[in-house]
């Protein structure tokens, strides 16, 4: 399929869409992100877009991964190089607009209500910024047989880029889908997907989700 640096070769059978850290309190207004003064719409876009490419892949039977970045309600998981960041009064675990902020098992943790997860789709909860760190995300997918990431989600200059370089060192191929990534920042956005691309596909490759949709509605994925 068309994709910058070049074209993006997949099978879907071997492909996973991983949508990261779509949750309340990034993605909606009164959430944390929105607190600390960001403009969520930026992220709200995302979603219609993402909404698609969730829906096709579903129908096509690809793989589809949710990750959610949190803690554990004793925090004993967030280091204090984390955990002391920012406003006292706004850091993880303090109460929030949605519940204790960025802790699992509270409402604005979970998923939007437009992208929840199917019983049955991997929900990844990861203590760190990237999937794989602290989580069983590497073992999952070398037990599905994965090769190449399909990446959406938020932000794009964070918690994507950082789940790319990852994955980028252990040896899988990303596609990251432009409009189905966001920040709150639109100059993050733009040099963080170009840094992904740049050097002949440093990390992975970027293209619009139409290009994916087209590649991937051509496909017949084995059962």
């Amino acid at each position: 399929m068309p994709a910058d640096p070049y074209p993006f070769e997949f099978d879907p059978a071997t492909t996973a869409l991983v949508i990261i850290d779509m949750q309340r309190d990034f993605v909606e207004p009164g959430g944390f992100g929105e607190t600390l003064g960001n403009d969520v719409s930026w992220l709200q876009a995302v979603v219609p877009p993402l909404q698609i490419v969730l829906a096709t892949a579903r129908e096509v039977g690809l793989t589809v991964i949710h990750t959610r970045e949190g803690h554990v309600p004793d925090l004993s998981d967030c280091p204090p190089a984390k955990l002391n960041r920012g406003d006292p009064s706004l850091r993880i675990g303090a109460p929030g607009p949605k519940g204790r902020i960025l802790v699992r098992g509270e409402y604005g943790h979970d998923i939007i209500d437009e992208l929840t997860p199917l019983p049955g789709e991997l929900v990844i909860d990861k203590p760190g910024k990237g999937s794989f760190h602290g989580t069983s995300l590497g073992a999952e997918l070398a037990e599905l047989g994965i090769t190449s990431l399909i990446v959406t989600g938020v932000t794009t200059e964070v918690c994507v880029h950082t789940t790319v370089r990852e994955a980028n060192d252990r040896g899988y191929e990303c596609l990251v889908l432009s409009d189905c990534v966001g920040s709150y920042f639109p100059e993050f956005q733009r040099v963080g997907l170009e840094m992904i691309s740049a050097q002949g596909g440093i990390f992975g490759w970027v293209a619009p989700s139409s290009a994916f949709l087209s590649a991937l509605t051509l496909q017949e994925i084995p059962s």
